[in-house]
């Protein structure tokens, strides 16, 4: 990793025993967003999606880990458990096009047994953890009222994930970092996935054809720092599948080659725009984390239901201007991948 990268503050458990208030929704307008913009968990949240990103670069998928810490096979198990709940709650035989009601029932056995998933995630030493992290938890995978998913509610499982970080579950390094991309995060991936398909989850706040994806975001951002530093795969082959699924761009892509009818260009023309125009992966990169600050963090409609408070304040900004996440650790290496590692192919 980049040693221009900025490190992630520790909130000790003597700190968390401290806290006053729980996360809630905050955002109710575009003011409220601008707020979140200048506070420390903003801040927070960028640098823990660069270091994230950094971490990823020339290591592709499947990605083989030389073991496992304790804490990412325990976040690993929770997701094999909720992956169960899915086989165990069938869809019901109902003639909704959109929402199965047997997603709500999901959403309430998850509710019902949050604390004890959690607290068998968490350490008893980490106890004190669980009503700062639930409610990020609980909207980590879509809404159980609406009956849809969207980028909201993958933010909502990142800063899950950065919470869990501040206090050290996870520890800030590269190489469990990049565990909790290419192992946890591609899980968590793979069982939205499996949520929408089985309960026929409708996109939240799409933007047609002129949003990049209709449920996801960070795929593509994680992606395409996996592909920085080489040039045997040119950014134009994602518009020709097959994609090997050696990176989280290819997946998100080939996903969206599953579920989505007709030309790629008619129903995609965000991603096929950056296929035909961008000259290089790392300014796909770059130009992603943009756009996600400006058409996810910076949307009151997708933000709105993100719960903010205790571990993530709600209130004054940090000591420094550096708040943005675009510019947060901009300056970084370009590196190729090791020799270590597997390229992947391109077909």
């Amino acid at each position: 990793m980049s040693n221009y990268l900025q490190q992630l503050r520790e909130i000790s458990l003597a700190d968390v025993a401290r806290l006053k208030s729980h996360p809630t929704p905050r955002i109710k307008s575009d003011y409220d967003v601008d707020k979140w913009r200048t506070t420390q968990s903003y801040q927070d949240y960028g640098i823990f999606l660069r270091r994230l990103n950094e971490s990823v670069v020339g290591h592709y998928l499947p990605y083989t880990s030389p073991g496992h810490s304790q804490a990412v096979t325990k976040i690993l198990d929770l997701l094999d458990t909720l992956d169960q709940w899915v086989d165990e709650i069938p869809p019901l035989e109902t003639p909704q096009r959109f929402g199965n009601l047997a997603f709500r029932t999901w959403g309430t056995r998850l509710e019902e047994r949050s604390d004890e998933v959690l607290s068998n995630l968490l350490s008893p030493t980490h106890s004190s953890l669980i009503p700062f992290v639930k409610p990020y938890f609980l909207t980590s995978f879509g809404s159980f009222t609406r009956m849809d998913y969207g980028s909201g509610h993958e933010v909502s499982f990142g800063l899950f994930l950065l919470c869990l970080t501040l206090v050290r579950f996870f520890q800030p390094v590269p190489e469990e970092e990049r565990e909790l991309v290419l192992v946890v995060f591609v899980r968590y991936l793979r069982l939205c996935w499996k949520l929408q398909d089985v309960y026929r989850l409708e996109p939240a706040g799409s933007h047609g054809v002129w949003g990049l994806d209709d449920s996801c975001f960070l795929p593509y951002i994680f992606g395409s720092a996996q592909l920085r530093g080489q040039t045997r795969i040119a950014v134009s082959a994602a518009i020709h599948p097959p994609l090997p699924p050696t990176n989280l761009y290819f997946m998100a892509i080939s996903r969206i080659n599953e579920v989505k009818q007709g030309p790629f260009h008619e129903h995609s023309s965000q991603l096929h725009s950056i296929a035909v125009g961008v000259a290089s992966w790392n300014k796909v990169n770059s130009g992603l984390f943009k756009m996600y600050e400006a058409e996810v963090l910076g949307k009151r409609v997708v933000v709105q239901h993100i719960p903010l408070g205790g571990l993530l304040e709600w209130g004054d900004p940090p000591p420094s201007r550096s708040s943005n996440i675009v510019t947060q650790a901009e300056i970084h290496e370009t590196r190729a991948p090791s020799a270590s590692t597997p390229r992947p192919s391109a077909s």
